[in-house]
């Protein structure tokens, strides 16, 4: 029996807000955003995108730990974790650059919260608050499937050679 939700007009709109406060439009987006979501060249806020696959959960990273791709740093608790991303970094970065999974299936650019996450088919999905992870949990096959789409279509910033 296939699964039904009721979304109530309160919750539409409280969705409408939650995105237009956190997102730009792909459709609108004109000025092209870093391949990788970081702050001050730092993926995923200091967290170690290992833990999420081994540790099933987030896990901030150490400076002692660290390793650099694609112009930016990825920070590990163990180096262990380090070694393992650094074999296939691919494997292990996050889904859309690091970007809010919900938002971009959507259309959107948006922040993560890293304490936001889930892996899918072994690929690792961030979300930018409990609100979009709850709304992406709701169908994400078809939301990896539109995020798969609207992705290449944000214009993103050459990398530095080197």
């Amino acid at each position: 029996m296939p699964l039904t939700f009721r979304v109530s007009p309160m919750a539409i709109i409280l969705i409408a807000f939650a995105l237009a406060a956190c997102a730009t439009d792909v459709v609108s987006q004109k000025a092209p955003i870093s391949s990788i979501n970081s702050e001050k060249a730092l993926a995923l806020k200091g967290y170690d995108a290992v833990a999420y696959f081994t540790d099933q959960r987030p896990v901030s990273g150490s400076a002692d730990f660290a390793y650099r791709w694609h112009n930016v740093d990825w920070r590990f608790a163990t180096a262990e974790h380090r070694d393992t991303f650094t074999a296939d970094p691919a494997k292990y970065a996050p889904q859309y650059g690091g970007y809010c999974a919900f938002a971009i299936s959507r259309g959107y650019i948006a922040d993560i919260d890293p304490e936001d996450w889930a892996i899918e088919n072994g690929k690792l999905y961030l979300n930018n608050n409990s609100l979009a992870q709850r709304l992406w949990d709701i169908d994400r096959p078809g939301n990896i499937v539109a995020g798969d789409h609207n992705w290449p279509l944000v214009p993103k910033l050459a990398e530095p050679a080197g």
